[in-house]
């Protein structure tokens, strides 16, 4: 694991990270907004369209753990650069091929891809990160930044071109990855191995906060996937101001996890988390008593704030219960945990194909109590600074 020097200033130390991350993401939020695309220009069923988001994810999700441990005991320095041009070529190419079971596989091979990403990116972003929430919270909105870009450039594009405009997206992960492959082998010829952060392994904590994760991806997946839906299907907006919707949730979702990386560095990590889970609960209610579907827009951007507020939150509290193995950590939390909300998403389908979108949104605003009553068990812990 390696570290810049720390006089370096928090942006200069995360923005190749925070890009990269950014990048990374763009291709999974890319599932959820062509979602309605394949829907309307495919005819899926709720359910069927459900699967895509389930493919991605399991693609992405299983292979976590197994990297993780791979990104810990062996620095194999193109995994990341490889993993964003795996995961571009997946979600591009589904966007030419009409078989249901072709995109389905695609759609796993861009999963595996981002799984390839975010160990060893995880790892390294820490040490860039030295021991601020902060830093650490620039790497994760990376992440949340790609999200928000995915339907703000894809909305644009598959309103005028239809689904064949997804294999535009593949040319700037290859000039990611050789950006980040660049900055790896500069940072690895001028600073030295910096020691892991000291401390023991907490397995019992770490497995309680993953199991907050899931809850909370379970949440912000379905979010992601049937909010635009919800404007088009009950309150009856354009499939345009449905992408803005997402857009603008997503956007929120940015704000949110900069302000959680500020406000863990005052009231504490754990708290942060319990406060974000909270306030889920009136953000929810806010959203579903609005009917107007342009009202209704700053209300979408609220819940998109609070959902993120413990992002990278969690992300720093993982590898601080977990600190012998930072990559395995940071892959289970970045990844697995993160990724595991898609397969609750036929569930939601299932619901949505009988109620309608709003079921699933109803369905939705009650998942906080979960997170909120699980969240209520993690407890902080002390870590030495790195030397």
């Amino acid at each position: 694991m390696i570290a810049p020097p720390r006089e370096l200033k928090i942006w200069q130390r995360m923005r190749v990270w925070a890009t990269a991350h950014a990048t990374a993401d763009l291709y999974q939020g890319l599932v959820p907004a062509a979602v309605p695309y394949f829907v309307l220009e495919r005819n899926l069923s709720y359910s069927a369209a459900s699967g895509l988001s389930l493919a991605a994810t399991f693609g992405s999700a299983v292979p976590q753990l197994a990297i993780g441990l791979l990104a810990d005991r062996r620095r194999v320095r193109m995994l990341a650069p490889l993993g964003l041009i795996l995961a571009a070529i997946g979600v591009g190419l589904t966007g030419v091929v009409s078989s249901y079971p072709a995109v389905f596989a695609l759609l796993l091979v861009s999963g595996l891809g981002v799984a390839m990403f975010h160990p060893p990116a995880g790892r390294d972003a820490r040490a860039a990160a030295q021991d601020s929430a902060t830093a650490m919270s620039l790497f994760a909105a990376g992440g949340s930044v790609g999200f928000f870009l995915a339907p703000a450039l894809a909305t644009p594009l598959l309103d005028a071109m239809g689904l064949g405009a997804l294999v535009l997206f593949i040319p700037p992960a290859v000039l990611m990855a050789f950006v980040l492959s660049s900055h790896q082998r500069r940072i690895a010829t001028r600073t030295t191995s910096a020691a892991r952060p000291t401390g023991v392994d907490r397995p019992r904590m770490f497995g309680l906060l993953i199991a907050v994760e899931v809850a909370r991806s379970c949440i912000s997946f379905g979010i992601n996937t049937f909010v635009a839906l919800y404007w088009i299907k009950e309150l009856g907006a354009s499939s345009a101001l449905g992408g803005t919707a997402l857009t603008l949730g997503l956007a929120g979702g940015i704000c949110g996890t900069l302000l959680g990386g500020r406000i863990a560095d005052r009231i504490g990590l754990t708290r942060t988390v319990q406060l974000g889970n909270l306030l889920l609960l009136p953000a929810f209610a806010l959203l579903l008593l609005v009917r107007d579907p342009i009202l209704a827009l700053p209300f979408i951007a609220l819940l998109g704030l609070t959902m993120n507020i413990p992002l990278a939150v969690l992300v720093k509290l993982g590898q601080d219960y977990l600190p012998s193995r930072p990559g395995t950590a940071a892959g289970v939390t970045l990844g697995l945990a993160v990724s595991a909300g898609g397969l609750f998403q036929p569930v939601l389908g299932v619901i949505a194909d009988h109620h309608g979108p709003q079921g699933a949104f109803f369905t939705l605003a009650f998942m906080p109590l979960v997170a909120i009553a699980l969240s209520a068990g993690l407890r902080p812990v002390q870590i030495q600074p790195s030397s």
